[in-house]
């Protein structure tokens, strides 16, 4: 993917971040490169039908207690 077939939208508010793919393809990518040890993939809804359709991804920014430890 590449140029207009790679555009997503992004908003953030606190510790949310919502990302929205135009394609479903978008998304493994996006979970996959959005999840590491600070930031969680939460869930997704689908959002309108037919060639409209879009799929709007939660993550959360996770604080220092929730982080899991280094050792144990």
């Amino acid at each position: 993917m590449s140029g207009a077939d790679s555009l997503i939208h992004v908003k953030s508010d606190g510790d949310k971040i919502n990302i929205i793919c135009h394609k479903e393809e978008q998304m493994q990518m996006v979970i996959r490169k959005m999840t590491n040890p600070d930031c969680i993939f939460e869930g997704y809804e689908e959002w309108d039908e037919k060639e409209d359709k879009k799929w709007i991804l939660t993550f959360r920014i996770l604080d220092e207690y929730e982080r899991y430890p280094d050792y144990n």
